[in-house]
């Protein structure tokens, strides 16, 4: 068993944690492992968390921002950097719809990709907040893109900036003067709205969230759909996205006809079973007819099942689907890249995938969206479901595929945005509506059995 945690400075890499890698199977999620222990009742009724754990709420909906406009609602993915003298960079998105306007940042900004037909910014995009976690602070709060429709997930990059992806497809012909369903780009070194300039070469669809290979500087996508593909972006320049690329979409060779990951109509994928992947070439990617993925499919391109968070680890990334599995609760997948990633070689030892854990309890495991790597090298897992009956749960799930309960959301959100410090010191994790940014710390190596 090799548990790995890789810490890389910021002009490496601009997140603190490798994740793990083992051969063994992965079973469906059981509750086999204790983690922290029992969550604890949260008197104030936000956030339940383990023994010796707490949090503290750096930023809240509707707060005033040091560039004096308001915090945004609907918080989502978000990344965290070291950007020196003992401070921290976090840049958050803002999910909001283009009809969103009154939860958004509350005034016209600069630099704005676009607007609605009485002139205002679209809401979306990220905002900045400049945390010091020795006082417990933060010292700035400010707007660092906007004019972007539903910024959902996303991902850090080597080189210190966040790719802020849109989980939306609209067109100039919806009464905008842009298309939409990009990926944008914002240095965490930013001071204040960057110019939203998209990345169309990362294609144009549904897009989820987005984790770089620091080797290749290859760029994988998910797609949030209920069947949608799995990308991967081939710069021509590793570390300079903007200058375009070849954007892929997977498939197993087992189906080259078009391979089936989501287990609904039948079990075609047992959770720890591995295959071999080949990769598709898409044209025509600014897809004016957001047909990439159906295009895609034709062509052989395997199909998942709501493709969300995304991590990179130890030489191989993980990825949520949050809806796939015979029982619709979630499954997470595992990708080992080839040797020969992205090159003419690659087909002699091709890349592998695994269908890491699949859930067959909503008590354990229940619509996996945003994750991460803790310090103790366990995946942590924000659950993205809405029901009346059913508590939403940060789940840490261990290298045998075991989930436990590291906290449960006591208010009727979901939790989004997990990441570390690159310290590992500080858990951040946003609650999404009324939009929260919390700070955790506690105990993080006192995990208790099953590791």
């Amino acid at each position: 068993m090799k548990l790995t945690r890789r810490h890389f400075s910021l002009a490496l890499t601009a997140t603190a944690f490798a994740g793990f890698r083992t051969t063994a199977t992965m079973a469906a999620a059981k509750p086999q492992v204790t983690g922290y222990g029992p969550l604890m009742p949260d008197p104030d009724g936000l956030l339940d968390l383990p023994q010796g754990f707490s949090y503290r709420v750096i930023s809240s909906f509707g707060a005033r921002m040091s560039d004096g406009l308001t915090v945004p609602d609907k918080a989502d993915g978000m990344g965290c950097f070291d950007i020196g003298g003992g401070k921290l960079a976090l840049v958050r998105n803002h999910e909001l719809k283009a009809k969103d306007i009154a939860r958004g940042a509350g005034a016209p900004v600069l630099n704005a990709f676009d607007r609605n037909k009485d002139g205002q910014p679209l809401p979306g995009g990220t905002t900045t907040i400049i945390y010091n976690p020795a006082t417990g602070l933060v010292e700035q709060e400010f707007v660092s893109l906007l004019g972007t429709i539903r910024n959902c997930a996303g991902g850090i990059t080597p080189w210190g900036s966040w790719l802020s992806c849109e989980e939306d497809v609209s067109k100039k012909d919806d009464g905008f003067t842009e298309d939409h369903g990009w990926v944008f780009e914002v240095p965490a070194s930013a001071t204040g709205p960057v110019p939203a300039k998209p990345l169309k070469g990362l294609g144009r669809f549904n897009h989820e969230a987005a984790a770089i290979d620091p080797r290749t500087g290859i760029v994988y996508l998910t797609e949030d759909r209920d069947d949608s593909l799995f990308y991967r972006f081939i710069p021509n320049v590793p570390g300079k996205l903007a200058e375009g690329g070849r954007l892929q979409a997977l498939g197993f060779t087992d189906a080259p006809e078009g391979g089936d990951s989501r287990n609904w109509d039948a079990v075609t994928w047992r959770a720890g079973d591995w295959k071999h992947a080949f990769w598709v070439d898409l044209e025509d990617t600014h897809s004016p007819e957001d047909d990439l993925r159906a295009r895609g499919h034709a062509q052989g391109a395997a199909i998942f099942a709501r493709g969300e968070g995304i991590h990179w680890g130890d030489g191989e990334l993980y990825f949520c689907c949050t809806s796939g599995g015979e029982n619709i609760l979630g499954q997470i997948m595992r990708y080992r890249p080839s040797p020969f990633e992205g090159m003419h070689k690659e087909g002699d030892e091709p890349g592998t995938i695994q269908l890491f854990l699949e859930s067959d309890n909503p008590n354990t495991f229940n619509f996996g969206d945003n994750l991460t790597v803790a310090p103790n090298g366990h995946l942590f897992v924000c659950e993205d479901q809405y029901t009346d009956t059913v508590d939403n749960h940060i789940r840490g799930v261990t290298p045998q595929g075991s989930a436990y309960d590291f906290a449960r959301i006591r208010v009727q959100t979901e939790p989004a945005g997990a990441c570390f410090s690159p310290d590992g010191k500080t858990f951040f994790v946003n609650l999404y509506s009324p939009a929260k940014t919390l700070a955790i710390t506690g105990p993080w190596q006192s995990v208790r059995g099953g590791a």
